[in-house]
């Protein structure tokens, strides 16, 4: 397992390094992939992990781009008069912009995690589809909520402070910040999920009850849970931001009915609860729906929903539970040679 798994990091590193070059028409969508990997491993540390299907972790996406923003333009200037219809025309330094910046994307995590605790105390009292609901309703306020708020542009949105360079500097600059963003929260959830906390996490997926009962706080492990996925899920939303160059409420900040579903496609298409399994489902969503929104322009939800269709239906194990079940050697599970008459009779009965 650990030679395989090896493997797996350093092919994924070469084409971190060397994808934009070999691809240089397609920084921005290798950009966005690194991203969507984010999204997966952020949701499957609580849908797939610790057994709590959130709908709504699109909320702390939006939060840290607006959160990221205001900090870029509140640093040096007025953000209600930046926000106006004459205040955009203002101009950054270049101290001023990488500053900005550098703390809007801390400020952006933080605050995200600091929402995710605050609101974890209330939501997790609902269980199963109560709190699938309960969060989905979370984003899709934030994002009429936003719409309203005219201090942060309202529904015409808002500005992102320009880049002061030339446009092929900043897709490789921001795009080597999604890759780092991606790769600490792969590097992160694999240390995380090896230590005490994952077992935790995984005993309350399995029986919360049973738990419970035994002694483990389960509303304090929740809760983290929810918090690193918030922080790694606000920096996302600053990078995604500033490399748009836009916020906008509803389709760019709060995309429920994009992104947010697309967090639950990739990772039940690469394996709910394996570790490699929304990395893998990330990477072969995103292709596939680049693929079909440039050669199959009006087809591509059509063939999108086909893809979560089969998945659901057919493919619930996903395609790295899918290989674990067919090379299980490979992945370092052990299965008994030996078996029972009665599974050799339902092995003859298939």
């Amino acid at each position: 397992m650990k030679s395989l798994d090896n493997k797996l990091m350093l092919g994924l590193l070469a084409f971190g390094i060397f994808g934009p070059v070999l691809f240089p028409d397609y920084t921005f969508q290798i950009a966005l992939m690194w991203i969507m990997v984010l999204f997966a491993q952020t949701w499957d540390s609580m849908g797939g992990q610790m057994g709590y299907n959130s709908l709504g972790n699109i909320f702390f996406f939006g939060c840290g781009m607006y959160i990221c923003t205001v900090t870029q333009v509140g640093l040096f200037y007025d953000v209600g008069d930046y926000t106006s219809a004459t205040g955009s025309n203002v101009t950054f330094s270049d101290s001023q912009y990488f500053i900005g910046l550098g703390v809007g994307i801390l400020a952006a995590g933080v605050g995200a995690s600091v929402l995710a605790a605050c609101l974890g105390w209330t939501v997790f009292g609902l269980r199963g589809p109560y709190f699938a609901i309960g969060t989905l309703g979370i984003a899709l306020s934030a994002g009429e909520l936003f719409g309203t708020w005219d201090w942060v542009g309202g529904g015409s949105g808002v500005a992102i402070p320009v880049y002061p360079g030339e446009a092929d500097h900043k897709s490789m600059f921001f795009y080597t910040l999604c890759f780092l963003a991606a790769a600490s929260t792969f590097l992160f959830y694999r240390w995380l999920f090896s230590t005490r906390f994952g077992l935790a996490v995984n005993a309350i997926r399995d029986d919360e009850g049973k738990a419970d009962a035994m002694g483990l706080h389960t509303l304090r492990h929740k809760t983290v849970a929810w918090c690193f996925s918030a922080f790694f899920l606000g920096i996302s939303g600053a990078l995604f931001g500033n490399l748009t160059g836009f916020v906008e409420p509803l389709e760019v900040a709060f995309p429920t009915a994009t992104f947010g579903i697309f967090m639950v496609a990739m990772s039940l298409l690469g394996g709910s609860g394996t570790f490699w399994g929304p990395v893998v489902g990330a990477i072969m969503f995103h292709v596939i729906k680049e693929a079909t929104w440039t050669y199959f322009l009006g087809w591509q939800w059509v063939a999108l929903g086909v893809i979560i269709i089969i998945n659901v239906v057919y493919f619930q194990q996903g395609v790295v539970g899918w290989m674990q079940e067919k090379w299980p050697e490979k992945f370092g599970i052990e299965v008994d040679s030996s078996m029972s008459m009665e599974d050799e009779a339902k092995e003859a009965a298939q």
